[in-house]
């Protein structure tokens, strides 16, 4: 049976969940607050709500694109995906969970697990993806904060 890798990344913010969620969630604008790491963003699939239950969103700058396809979906609480294309890991599965906080915050958790494509590589990615998520939850919690601020 193949080794499981796993990581987690945990910030806060002061923004609420729905803003978090929001931008989390729209494929289409993660070229607005991801940059430099996504630079063009949209949408392989649609789904309504915005990014929900089979949506697929495109992240990156091309040719190194990823699809991530959204696996569950819970309003302003929980956005569950994976990778829709043949990504670096097998059997990726990212949670970003959005919990309230006690003064009118977020608490953002975002982990993710896979197993290794080619054997030796799991130390390696999982690095590599770890550091993405800690750049990328940083971008958004201070997005949310600008936008919330009005900025």
């Amino acid at each position: 049976m193949p080794d499981t890798f796993t990581f987690e990344v945990v910030r806060t913010s002061s923004a609420a969940p729905a803003k978090l969620f929001q931008l989390e969630v729209d494929g289409a604008r993660w070229s607005d607050w991801a940059k430099p790491l996504i630079v063009q963003s949209g949408w392989e699939r649609w789904a309504d709500p915005v990014g929900g239950v089979g949506a697929i969103r495109r992240v990156g700058l091309f040719p190194m694109l990823m699809f991530e396809e959204t696996l569950e979906y819970e309003q302003d609480r929980r956005h569950v995906y994976t990778f829709a294309r043949n990504g670096p890991v097998k059997d990726y599965r990212a949670e970003v969970l959005f919990t309230p906080a006690a003064d009118g915050g977020t608490e953002l958790r975002w982990r993710g697990s896979f197993e290794e494509k080619f054997p030796g590589s799991g130390p390696v990615v999982q690095k590599l993806l770890r550091t993405a998520i800690v750049f990328l939850a940083g971008r958004l919690v201070r997005a949310a904060e600008s936008e919330r601020d009005g900025r």
